[in-house]
């Protein structure tokens, strides 16, 4: 019983000692393997990863180079945003004036002083356009019948509101406008307005002074055709009546030619001779001296506001060949056709009368736009009346006085 127990034990011993031994040798001395379901995926990626290495070229400054485009960019975003602000800040420095054009004189302020072009070119247009920058200043223009007020965009603060108000019916429609512009200050949409105003050839334009800032109003600027009394070179400047662009007198490109040849013309008038006016002691008195043989003159009785193409071509070959043209006085001194002449580099021969109540109450004189910027016009002729010397011959010496200037 006793050597069956001793048995059992040495038994139990034994079969200890090996799973021991195996336990052993499995855990420390058997090597081992990767199992079969991930070996394959396994060395097909390190096989890839090994190609890859192999194929590329070691770049030592390759770290460097991609600092390198990083801060490039970032110079790059710096310097546009610098650039937008910069504009930014132009843009708000940058003074913007929308003229509103009105009356007929606003297309000689766009056209021929500003030099702007209208889109359409069809004058006809019911909406006309353009837009010019003069150093730090943009001006747009817009004119046309269908330029009323409230119902176009008003896009800047400074506004050159071009006006007609020669008689009753066209200062009626002024008013309107002057009162819609002072509702856009009063609600801020505008800051400063100035007025071009065609003025009364008589020089009545004393319904125009309620708006004037010096009278409480709101205008700080007026700009007005045809001298009075009331021009005081501050905030009420005389402004030039220009050519007839209602008739669409073009604008002319002087040209060496223009200025320089002969022509065939001592002098032209073309125009309307009233009753009762000095034109016509000047068409007496050019028959006497017979400057009608020496002028291209072509008279007629009654006004008309429109000429035809083949009158119109008249008219501009008589400037074009004439040394001088003689301007009698109208209903005011000043009149289309001084400029209509100086374009075609004709001189104007302008009679020495003044309206009286556009005489200025200081100086008794007028015509600030011809004795002060030094126009060259002759002012000399005291409605075209006979004198001891001959208009033949005034006329000579004006001409010769003038081929100095």
């Amino acid at each position: 019983m006793r050597a069956t127990r001793k048995r059992l034990c040495s038994a139990l011993l034994a079969a200890y000692l090996l799973f021991s031994l195996y336990a052993a040798y499995s855990v420390f001395l058997r090597p081992r393997r990767p199992p079969a379901s991930r070996g394959g995926p396994r060395r097909q990626r390190h096989g890839r990863e090994r190609s890859s290495l192999g194929n590329e070229e070691w770049n030592p400054w390759e770290g460097d180079e991609k600092n390198e485009q990083i801060a490039s960019q970032q110079r790059y975003e710096t310097n546009l945003q610098m650039l937008k602000n910069m504009k930014s800040q132009q843009e708000q420095t940058d003074l913007k004036v929308q003229i509103w054009g009105k009356a007929a004189i606003g297309l000689y302020l766009w056209q021929h002083i500003l030099e702007g072009l209208l889109e359409p070119a069809d004058v006809t247009a019911q909406w006309r356009e353009g837009s010019i920058k003069g150093g730090k200043t943009h001006f747009s223009f817009i004119t046309g019948p269908a330029v009323v007020p409230g119902y176009f965009s008003v896009e800047a603060e400074n506004v050159v509101l071009v006006l007609n108000g020669r008689e009753e019916a066209k200062i009626t429609y002024a008013t309107q406008w002057l009162n819609y512009a002072q509702t856009l200050i009063q609600t801020r949409k505008l800051r400063h307005v100035a007025i071009v105003l065609l003025g009364s050839e008589q020089c009545n334009n004393e319904w125009i002074h309620p708006y004037l800032r010096r009278h409480g109003g709101f205008v700080e600027l007026l700009f007005v055709v045809y001298d009075c009394t009331w021009v005081n070179e501050e905030d009420i400047f005389q402004w030039p009546l220009g050519v007839a662009t209602y008739r669409n007198f073009p604008m002319v490109e002087p040209n060496w030619s223009m200025l320089r040849s002969p022509r065939s013309y001592l002098c032209n008038f073309l125009g309307t001779v009233y009753k009762n006016s000095s034109r016509e002691n000047l068409m007496e008195v050019l028959k006497q001296d017979g400057l009608d043989k020496l002028c291209w003159i072509a008279a007629r009785e009654q006004w008309q506001p429109q000429e035809t193409n083949e009158s119109f071509r008249i008219y501009q070959d008589a400037l074009l060949q004439s040394d001088l043209t003689l301007c009698p006085v109208g209903v005011n001194t000043e009149c289309y056709r001084i400029y209509e002449a100086c374009s075609y580099g004709s001189v104007p021969v302008v009679e020495d009368v003044m309206t009286p109540a556009c005489i200025n109450a200081t100086s008794k004189k007028t015509r600030r736009n011809f004795t002060q910027i030094k126009y060259p016009i002759n002012i000399s002729f005291s409605a075209w009346k006979p004198q001891k010397t001959s208009l033949t011959i005034q006329l000579v010496e004006c001409d010769i006085s003038m081929s100095y200037l």
